[in-house]
């Protein structure tokens, strides 16, 4: 397990901790021999995909395993032929130590945590393949992607609709080792819940009703290369198993087949729920959410983002001029910068973006003037294009004698309502039609609507 942490060295200053072991051989046909290995779980045998592979004929194919969790390290046999020892005593799962010695048929091992704590400073660049930020909050994400891209961590990336967590994924398949390889992507919430299963690990023919065919499933796909999951929140509880089955034992078995098959993926999962919370409210698998959050990185939004915005705008101008839709624009007019930096960005940089590419056809000139903005934003209300408050003061509803999560939710709850409304108003109750203007996707805008009560037409 590796983790991000804040450090004394002052705010801002991140360590990741990423958890090594080192075997080493010290009795047998591979005697002298070591291996480092900065899995999670480290699989022992004869099979050549094996993390620790063994020419001793006396191993099995697969014969044991090491798996390093919250409480402790565990050696556990996977039902090998000549069994696994740790002194005369013949074990199944026992609790291993640093230094322990422990023998799998004629060949010794001794196992040693070989830790690694790196420190991540922002980085010295503004951008990280298609991601660009100046401010000091993006340079520490681009920080830490540059340190854990050429590795195999698995990454839980956190953040609202519309922050850049796909690219995030991207980004961090083409600096790795797997560039060369696919990235598959698969969002857990836009598919059929009855379906998600099949997708992800492939189905026989005949195993449900409608299996006509035999057919891979995503892990299968991209083996060798990287599996982007999407929305991971959304996944089925009854489904978490078999995803965390597949993250330890690195192998998947379609519906209806008695046989697994190994897959050489990285796994980069993204939410915009907090999933200690899920995880509190029995809703997520906690052994499945320090599996998948090795590497948590949470992208900040577009509000707290300012400083980023003139160079945002060029990236995406510079992008849409790349494929031929600028028209000759190239910048903004001072009237749209300061509606710009006043606005909340309740959809983030996709809204950004959305809102860049309805101008262009609309603009007469070299800039983005407000006769080319959509008119919900032309039109927005203080409470959207929010003026900064008069130092000091509060909504009616906040209290300063409160604490401070507790207002900023209540903050955040009064925005989201209104903005939802103004929204859902200025769309006729349309829902498709607000989701595209707010840069968020339709089940996410329509389960915002249902918690704030707010009627829409089901378009």
């Amino acid at each position: 397990m590796s983790e991000i942490t804040s450090t004394i060295a002052g705010v801002g200053a991140r360590q990741i901790h990423i958890r090594r072991a080192r075997l080493t051989c010290t009795e047998g046909e591979n005697a002298n021999k070591s291996w480092l290995v900065d899995r999670d779980v480290i699989r022992i045998g004869a099979r050549p995909d094996s993390d620790v592979v063994l020419t001793d004929s006396t191993v099995s194919r697969t014969h044991a395993e090491i798996v390093r969790g919250r409480d402790g390290t565990i050696l556990r046999d996977l039902g090998s032929t000549n069994g696994t020892f740790v002194g005369p005593v013949r074990v199944r799962e026992v609790y291993l130590s640093p230094d322990t010695h422990f023998r799998i048929g004629k060949t010794e091992l001794v196992f040693h945590p070989d830790d690694e704590v790196i420190d991540v400073l922002p980085s010295t660049s503004n951008q990280f393949e298609g991601l660009v930020g100046a401010g000091l909050g993006m340079r520490e994400v681009f920080g830490v992607l540059e340190r854990i891209a050429p590795t195999d961590l698995t990454v839980l990336v956190t953040g609202e609709t519309g922050t850049g967590k796909e690219l995030v994924s991207r980004a961090l398949h083409k600096r790795s080792r797997r560039a060369n390889k696919p990235i598959i992507v698969f969002d857990c919430g836009a598919a059929p819940e009855g379906l998600v299963e099949a997708e992800l690990f492939g189905h026989e023919r005949g195993a449900f009703t409608g299996a006509i065919a035999t057919r891979e499933g995503l892990f299968e796909a991209a083996d060798g290369g990287t599996l982007f999951i999407d929305e991971v929140g959304e996944l089925p509880l009854e489904l978490q198993p078999k995803l965390l089955r597949a993250l330890e034992q690195r192998e998947v078995r379609r519906i209806g087949s008695s046989k697994s098959r190994p897959v050489d993926v990285r796994v980069i999962a993204a939410t915009n729920r907090n999933l200690a919370d899920e995880v509190a409210a029995g809703r997520f698998r906690e052994d499945l959410y320090y599996r998948i959050a090795v590497v948590e990185l949470r992208l900040p939004p577009l509000r707290d983002r300012r400083d980023d915005l003139a160079l945002l705008v060029e990236h995406l101008l510079r992008r849409a001029e790349a494929a031929g839709h600028a028209r000759g624009v190239r910048g903004l007019d001072a009237d749209v910068e300061a509606l710009f930096r006043a606005y909340h960005w309740p959809g983030n940089v996709r809204e950004l973006n959305n809102v860049i590419e309805r101008a262009l056809p609309f603009c007469d000139g070299p800039v983005v003037s407000l006769r080319a903005l959509p008119e919900s934003l032309r039109k927005a209300r203080p409470s959207v294009a929010a003026a900064p408050a008069p130092s000091g003061a509060l909504p009616s509803s906040v209290s300063n004698q409160m604490p401070l999560k507790d207002a900023k939710d209540q903050i955040i709850e009064a925005f989201e309502k209104q903005y939802l409304e103004d929204l859902i108003e200025h769309h006729d109750g349309n829902v498709s039609r607000a989701a595209r203007v707010a840069g968020m996707d339709r089940k996410s805008i329509t389960r915002l609507l249902k918690k704030h009560q707010i009627r829409y037409r089901d378009v």
